[in-house]
């Protein structure tokens, strides 16, 4: 996310109104709901974060425990427990 100068995108009356509310403070404005993007949706990192949890959940079923997936993978037991408790339920 990036500043925007006000005077480069805003017309002076409306410049002026906000001035009223917020005088030289920073103000931060909401994308419209229909703009917002789900997370990960910029970056890879969602379909990253599948493969590697799909990773964990074949080898938890080949015998691989918990906290040798958890050295492996660099995570709590924890959240190792969490990503092989929520794969198995979609799975259902």
């Amino acid at each position: 996310m990036g500043y925007v100068k006000a005077t480069d995108v805003l017309p002076q009356d409306l410049l002026d109104r906000i001035q009223n509310y917020i005088d030289g403070e920073y103000i931060y404005i909401p994308r419209k709901t229909e703009n917002r993007k789900a997370w990960g949706e910029k970056t890879n990192t969602k379909a990253e974060n599948l493969i590697r949890n799909m990773g964990i959940y074949s080898d938890y079923l080949n015998g691989v425990t918990v906290d040798e997936l958890s050295e492996k993978y660099f995570l709590s037991p924890k959240s190792i427990q969490r990503i092989i408790l929520t794969i198995q339920s979609e799975k259902k």
